[in-house]
């Protein structure tokens, strides 16, 4: 099966040997959210921790209020597949592969649903520079992130 053949369904693609979903690497990712760009206009793709991959697109309402970035709706996508909440690498891909100065950044709000989705997110890493494989991790983006408090008290 060829990337370009998998479907952008917000599953788990599957490995080549049949055993759930397969490990892929940055250019493979890049390949599928190029796919999804195709149809989409802006695509995500985050890693579960298990190295299972998913995808999402954005959603665009006439309102303003009922949209949803494509990098949600690939964590929602992700949580109602499979259950997982914690993410390792997430791609996000617009009319270019990430090329730095805030393109394939996620906006506030993913920003903040990953983080709410599982506090170990903060560690995911997040492609924003793909000719340069520059990432940063959530940590750097909130740094101070005003759940954290929280979360510890929750424990």
């Amino acid at each position: 099966m060829e990337l370009r053949d998998l479907p952008g369904d917000g599953k788990a693609q599957p490995r080549a040997d049949g055993r759930g979903a397969r490990r892929v690497q940055p250019v493979e990712l890049l390949k599928n959210a190029r796919e999804l760009f195709r149809r989409d206009r802006v695509a995500a793709i985050p890693e579960a921790d298990n190295g299972e991959i998913y995808t999402g697109f954005c959603i665009e309402a006439c309102s303003g209020v009922m949209n949803l970035c494509a990098e949600r709706v690939a964590g929602l996508n992700m949580y109602m597949q499979s259950g997982q909440t914690k993410v390792r690498r997430m791609i996000a891909f617009r009319d270019r592969p990430p090329c730095g100065k805030g393109s394939g950044m996620p906006c506030g709000a993913c920003r903040e649903f990953f983080y709410q989705l599982n506090e170990e997110n903060e560690d995911m890493e997040i492609l924003v520079d793909y000719a340069k494989r520059e990432t940063v991790t959530l940590r750097e983006l909130l740094p101070k992130w005003w759940g954290a408090e929280r979360y510890e008290q929750a424990r």
